[in-house]
């Protein structure tokens, strides 16, 4: 028996944001090779590679759903189980991604596959942030996060004509949910940082890092809508934003 349980309790909270994270960055390492395999064989490979990729990419759909659908059983039948639950869920995640991807690149090519491998490794380090940082800091980059992706399909699907008008509703769908956010964000701030029973925001809380993240991202896809030119300085500018707060929120963290 450990001659202080009450320090090993203590050491073993400090640690389980770092263990989470690292689960988090070996996952999004294993999808990103997934897509770099596909990409080789299904868009870089010979006739011969392009063919059988296409033939295995509906099984590998059929795998990924029944992956889900075992994962989301487990789940549910661990839900009081803090030990085991997270099993359960990483193997419906995983299961949805396998399946959602080959579908994805199955209909839509490369244009999928390098949607995905932009995704991805924005998902993973939004993961680790949410993981390792506060709750506003997790907010804003995970909203300017985004609106950075929104904006790469803007840039290269607004002016579609099979595709664009789809875009142009997502990306007023998404400026209203901002709006919401903003009002949320707002509400939590006068109670503590909760939303009803949710823990939106630490108590003491800034929220304007929130506010500043929905105001540039609606006003960077503002700007797409208007002028396909705009949207890559738009997405710079969107981007240097986020390094800044990242270097920001790792400074203050330390």
């Amino acid at each position: 028996m450990s001659k202080n349980p009450v320090r090993k309790s203590k050491h073993d909270k400090r640690n389980e944001p770092m263990r989470r994270s690292m689960k988090v960055f070996v996952a999004g390492c294993i999808a990103e090779l997934y897509l770099l395999v596909i990409r080789r064989f299904y868009v870089n490979g010979t006739a011969d590679e392009v063919l059988a990729c296409d033939n295995a990419l509906p099984y590998l759909a059929g795998i990924g759903a029944a992956i889900a659908a075992v994962g989301l059983v487990l789940g549910l039948m661990w839900r009081k189980e803090a030990a085991r639950r997270w099993i359960g869920w990483s193997v419906c995640a995983a299961g949805v991604f396998l399946g959602g991807a080959s579908l994805m690149i199955l209909k839509f090519y490369d244009s999928a596959l390098t949607l995905l491998c932009v995704v991805v490794p924005v998902a993973m380090l939004l993961g680790i942030l949410w993981n390792l940082y506060d709750r506003e800091c997790a907010w804003s980059l995970t909203i300017l996060g985004i609106s950075l992706i929104a904006l790469w399909v803007c840039r290269r699907v607004l002016n579609s004509i099979y595709w664009g008008t789809y875009v142009k509703v997502a990306v007023v769908a998404y400026l209203v949910v901002l709006g919401v956010l903003a009002f949320l964000t707002y509400k939590a701030d006068k109670n503590g940082g909760r939303l009803g029973t949710f823990q939106a925001l630490t108590p003491s809380a800034d929220p304007l890092p929130v506010y500043v993240a929905c105001a540039l991202s609606a006003v960077a896809l503002v700007i797409a809508l208007f002028s396909a030119a705009l949207t890559y300085y738009a997405m710079w500018a969107l981007a240097i934003v986020v390094f800044a707060l990242a270097v920001y929120y790792t400074v203050k963290q330390l």
